[in-house]
């Protein structure tokens, strides 16, 4: 991949679940070529495990650690001293803590965004890509709003100088830390699973797919893009059948925040989004043609019609249990 030979690579959060998974990639692909990864966090424990496992790499200086945190914009700025691209997934995730701590959620998704952007452009970066949320379209939640404005931040933030901050935006990372699949996990020994909703829907991607549209959006947008792999739904009563097979069943009522369905384009997005093969791209309100033209001209991208829009109740992709069954197999 081109657009990371020789380069420094910072990526904030980079002992979350989705960070240790790019990094891990990065690592183990030789055709990157990079000149050395830094992690970004405020977890020390995490950063001393991930240390230990890759200590070759860590004595070859191909891994540095930093300990910080993303609301505070001078920990980040000296951070970004010499680096290239920034793969930014720092963020409060869980929507039930989000909602109850909302100023917490804001200070690290909002004000966290701003020192990102602020830094990476002191520090001269020449790309950024966000990692974004299904929760940030037609938000409900907190979270979803917090990431909602962190996305719009992000797209302003390329008319300030060289520096080229883009997006990517999708469902449920299936096993991810806090997502329904670890909790069906350790509640499949009681033989009773908690259910929202019997008609609840989410979209579904995998860590191996989720790290394929970092990196791609990595090597192909030109800057102010959402980028939105095609991706299948599921029911969530389906994943809990497939968990546990004839488990009790414990309808616990729509949390606070929650959606039944949730959005990835609205009609509104719908009006700048283009869509190739493999990818919905969100393009911003005000843009050159140039940008259209090359999705176009290399993706064979065509725009949408109006009136399109995205759902994981409309998705017309469901994972069905065997599916469902293989995937969890390999997480």
């Amino acid at each position: 991949m081109h657009s990371l030979k020789n380069k420094t690579i910072l990526v904030t959060g980079g002992t979350g679940s989705l960070g240790s998974k790019l990094i891990d990639r990065l690592l183990h692909t030789q055709s990157f070529g990079f000149k050395k990864i830094i992690i970004f966090s405020r977890d020390e424990l995490k950063q001393s495990e991930m240390g230990t496992n890759y200590q070759v790499q860590v004595d070859a200086g191909k891994i540095e650690f930093i300990l910080g945190d993303i609301r505070d914009v001078s920990c980040l700025s000296k951070a970004l001293m010499g680096v290239d691209v920034v793969f930014h997934t720092a963020a409060l995730k869980h929507v039930p803590a989000t909602e109850n701590n909302p100023r917490e959620c804001i200070k690290t998704n909002i004000i966290g965004a701003m020192n990102l952007i602020d830094a990476c452009l002191e520090q001269n970066v020449s790309k950024v890509i966000a990692l974004s949320t299904d929760k940030a379209a037609s938000p409900e939640s907190v979270y979803g709003a917090s990431k909602l404005i962190s996305d719009k931040l992000f797209v302003d933030a390329n008319k300030y100088s060289k520096t080229k901050f883009s997006i990517v935006r999708f469902g449920n990372i299936l096993g991810s830390r806090g997502s329904v699949l670890p909790l069906f996990l350790e509640q499949k020994n009681k033989r009773s699973l908690t259910i929202t909703h019997p008609e609840m829907t989410r979209f579904c991607i995998t860590f191996n797919e989720a790290v394929n549209v970092l990196l791609f959006a990595c090597e192909h947008c030109l800057g102010g893009e959402v980028l939105i792999p095609k991706s299948p739904s599921f029911h969530i009563e389906d994943l809990a059948d497939v968990v546990c097979i004839g488990c009790e069943k414990n309808y616990i009522g729509i949390r606070m925040g929650e959606k039944l369905h949730e959005d990835m384009i609205t009609e509104d997005d719908a009006r700048n989004t283009w869509e190739s093969d493999a990818y919905f791209i969100l393009l911003p309100n005000k843009h050159d043609a140039e940008i259209e033209l090359y999705w176009t001209r290399i993706f064979n991208a065509h725009k949408l019609e109006k009136s399109f829009c995205l759902r994981s109740d409309n998705n017309p992709t469901f994972l069905s249990k065997q599916e469902l069954t293989t995937l969890i197999e390999t997480v």
